[in-house]
C-alpha cells in the first residue's frame, strides 16, 4: 500500500516525539497546552507602539515599522486616495492590464532614491528575491550566498537551480575572507552572482559592504544585497550601501515595503538593462498580479515621509543605541546588533519560548525565532524597535527586562 502524503503532517501537529525528530523541542499541540506558542497571535488593534490582544494592551517590541510610519496620517491618507481612484486591485500581472501610472513612478522614485538607472516593483519582497535571482542564474552560473541570507533568497536559489544538485556554496556570516577563497577556487568562466543582506533580520548585524565589495570587485563577481532592513534605517535612509558609501559599486540593491515604508511590496535596482532582464525573465513578477494601487500610493507616501522628515531616522537609532546599550548591561547576549534589531540570544528553543511566555506575560511583545530561521542552538528572541517608541514606553520595556532577568537561563 503506498503511504499517505499527509501522515507527517497529523504526527507533527500530535507527537512530540515526531516534532523532536525534525528539529521542533514542542509539537504545537504540546505548545499550546502549555500556554507556549507565540505564533498566529491574533491582534485586536494597533496604535503603532501599542497593540491590543484579548483585550490587553502590549508594548509592542517585535515590529518591522521601523519609522512608525504604518500610522503616519500622509501615508494613510494616499493609500486611501489611490483605493478611490483606482479600487481595490489592478486584476492582472505588469505584463498584461496591472501597470498603473503610479508603479511607474514609484519605480522612477526609487530608482534615484538608492542611487540606481532603473528599478522594478514586485507585489511582495519574498517575491522580488524569487524573480531576481531565478531570472539572473543559469545552469553554468555560481551564486555565493552569505550563510544567514533570507529564506526568500535560498528559495530564489533554488528556483534557478544554479547550483546543480542543490548544492550551493555559502561563506561564513561576515566573513569577506572566507568569501574571497571561493572565489578564487572556483571553475573559470563563471558567471558569479555573491548575495548578502545588509542588515541581517535576526541578529541585526550589519553586513561589511565595503570589504565585500573588494572581494567582488577583484574576483570579477556581481554583487546584491537584499536592503529589506537597511532601507530606511541606514544611510540616511538610502539604506546599507549609502551608509558605506559604495552604493555605486553594488551591482543590485533590493528593498521592500513592509518595513520602513508601511506598505508591502519589493522593488530591485540596478543598470536598465539588468533590470529590463528581470522584467521579462522574472517568473514571480510576470505570473503574479500586480501591486495593488492602495499599497504602491503608501510606499510612494513612505518615501516623502523619510526624505521630508530625516528626524525621524536620527531618532530610530538614538533609541536603538539606548536600548542595545542598556539591555546588554543587564547581561543579555545580544550578539553583534548594530540596529533596532536586537537579538536576545538564549540557545536552546524550548527555553527561548519561556522566556517569550515571561515578557508576554509582562506585558510585552516580542518574538521567538528559532530554527531554521536561526542556527541550531542560537534560539532567540527577536526584539525591534520604532523612531515612535516614546522614552516612557522604553523605560517600561527595560524595567520589565530588569524584572524577568533572574528568571531567563542564559
Amino acid at each position: 500500500m503506498a503511504a499517505d502524503l499527509f501522515d507527517k503532517c497529523r504526527s507533527f501537529f500530535s507527537s512530540a516525539e515526531y516534532a523532536q525528530s525534525i528539529g521542533y523541542p514542542v509539537n504545537p499541540q504540546t505548545a499550546q497546552a502549555l500556554g507556549l506558542y507565540p505564533y498566529f497571535l491574533p491582534i485586536d488593534s494597533s496604535e503603532g507602539t501599542e497593540v491590543c490582544i484579548e483585550g490587553r494592551k502590549f508594548i509592542m517590541a517585535g515590529s518591522n515599522n521601523y519609522l512608525g510610519l504604518t500610522h503616519h496620517p500622509h501615508v494613510i491618507e494616499a493609500s486611501i486616495a489611490a483605493l478611490r481612484e483606482h479600487g481595490t486591485s489592478c486584476t492582472g500581472s505588469r505584463f498584461m492590464n496591472g501597470t498603473l501610472n503610479i508603479h511607474l513612478e514609484l519605480e522612477e522614485r526609487l530608482a534615484r532614491f538608492v542611487g540606481k538607472e532603473k528599478a522594478l516593483v514586485f507585489t511582495t519582497g519574498y517575491q522580488t528575491n524569487l524573480g531576481t535571482i531565478s531570472a539572473l542564474l543559469g545552469h553554468h552560473d555560481l551564486v555565493v550566498a552569505d550563510q544567514e541570507v533570507h529564506a526568500s533568497i535560498i528559495d530564489g536559489i533554488r528556483l534557478s537551480k544554479s547550483g546543480g544538485e542543490g548544492l550551493v556554496p555559502h561563506f561564513r556570516h561576515n566573513d569577506p575572507g572566507h568569501l574571497a577563497e571561493i572565489l578564487r577556487n572556483r571553475e573559470s568562466g563563471k558567471g558569479t552572482l555573491v548575495l548578502v543582506d545588509g542588515v541581517y533580520s535576526m541578529s541585526g548585524d550589519i553586513s561589511p559592504l565595503p570589504d565585500i565589495v573588494s572581494v567582488c570587485t577583484s574576483h570579477g563577481a556581481r554583487l546584491m544585497v537584499d536592503d529589506a532592513h537597511g532601507l530606511g534605517v541606514l544611510g540616511g535612509g538610502r539604506g546599507t550601501p549609502f551608509h558605506f558609501q559604495v552604493a555605486n559599486k553594488v551591482d543590485l540593491i533590493m528593498g521592500t515595503f513592509s518595513k520602513s515604508m508601511a506598505s508591502i511590496g519589493g522593488f530591485i535596482a540596478g543598470d536598465k538593462e539588468i533590470i529590463h532582464w528581470i522584467q521579462h525573465f522574472g517568473r514571480s513578477f510576470m505570473f503574479s498580479a500586480s501591486l495593488p494601487p492602495a499599497c504602491a500610493a503608501a510606499a510612494s507616501a513612505a518615501l516623502d515621509v523619510i526624505e521630508s522628515e530625516p528626524g525621524r531616522i536620527s531618532r530610530l537609532n538614538a533609541v536603538a543605541e539606548r536600548m542595545r546599550t542598556e539591555i546588554r548591561s543587564l547581561g543579555y547576549d545580544v550578539g553583534n546588533s548594530q540596529t533596532p534589531i536586537i537579538p536576545i540570544i538564549i540557545g536552546d528553543q524550548f527555553q527561548a519560548l519561556q522566556a517569550w511566555k515571561h515578557f508576554y506575560r509582562a506585558g510585552i511583545y516580542v518574538n521567538v525565532a528559532l530554527p531554521p530561521a536561526v542556527p541550531k542552538n542560537r534560539a532567540l528572541l527577536r526584539t525591534s524597535y520604532m523612531a515612535t517608541h516614546t522614552d516612557d514606553q522604553l523605560d517600561r520595556i527595560l524595567s520589565v527586562f530588569k524584572e524577568i532577568r533572574a528568571k531567563i537561563i542564559l
